[in-house]
């Protein structure tokens, strides 16, 4: 079955003291809480994974929120995978919807980061979803199946072991819309049937799917309950333990 995860994505906010601080709460809190049974990752902007990574237990794993799709060389302002997991990360988000709007990435190019961070030795969170003109035409499945064809199918079975798909309704981040759990559900288990037909029921099976819209305390309960939704990605809920630990615990 799916391992459970609750990935925490801390975007562009907090100091590096500010980070491993809430790391030590997200830590303390973890040990005397939350559930034991759900894998947790930190994703950390790339100023912090380094401090972060010396003060996590062997609860928490942690991320970054990106890589280059170049080695090594004169990229000035980037920073590779090599990189990445000399830090002590081992995990990438990739394909957020960030990324693809306001730096114009194409899945083309996040496929080849994909292939830089399993070089690496690093686990890809890979992001899929639709924009808000997408789903009111009806678009989300065709946009999903695509961005995960495009991103993924050019890996081999034991590549997809170390990969985790986030889907992102991006219409529902930050806009006052909210998909409701079996929106999400709905969506999760196409994504799983459009994996199965790639690379076997097995495998689909063992592909974990998180929820990546707007996940908090409030709604966790019922989007975790889903029989395709895996856990979340979590974005402002997870700059605060109290909230993240409460996320982790809706299982």
């Amino acid at each position: 079955m799916p391992k459970k995860i609750v990935a925490g994505n801390w975007k562009m906010n907090l100091s590096v003291e500010e980070g491993v601080n809430l790391t030590k709460e997200i830590n303390k809190n973890l040990n005397t809480t939350a559930e034991t049974d759900v894998h947790v990752i930190l994703g950390a902007p790339f100023t912090h994974l380094a401090p972060v990574a010396q003060v996590l237990d062997g609860k928490i794993a942690l991320s970054s929120q990106d890589c280059s799709v170049n080695s090594n060389g004169a990229f000035t302002g980037e920073v590779s995978a090599a990189m990445i997991a000399s830090t002590g990360a081992s995990y990438v988000i990739l394909g957020h919807s960030e990324r693809r709007e306001y730096h114009a990435e194409k899945t083309a190019l996040i496929a080849q980061k994909i292939n830089k961070a399993l070089e690496q030795n690093l686990k890809v969170i890979y992001c899929c979803g639709e924009v808000l003109v997408e789903r009111e035409k009806n678009e989300q499945f065709a946009v999903v199946e695509n961005q995960i064809s495009e991103g993924l199918f050019h890996l081999d079975q034991d590549q997809m072991k170390n990969i985790v798909i986030a889907y992102e309704p991006v219409w529902a981040i930050g806009t006052g819309k909210t998909a409701t759990s079996n929106q999400a559900q709905e969506i999760h288990a196409f994504i799983r049937k459009v994996l199965e037909k790639k690379f076997g029921k097995l495998r689909a099976d063992n592909t974990s799917i998180l929820y990546g819209g707007s996940c908090k305390p409030s709604n966790a309960k019922d989007l975790f309950a889903q029989d395709d939704v895996d856990g979340g990605l979590i974005g402002g809920a997870s700059l605060k333990s109290d909230d993240f630990i409460a996320i982790i615990n809706s299982f």
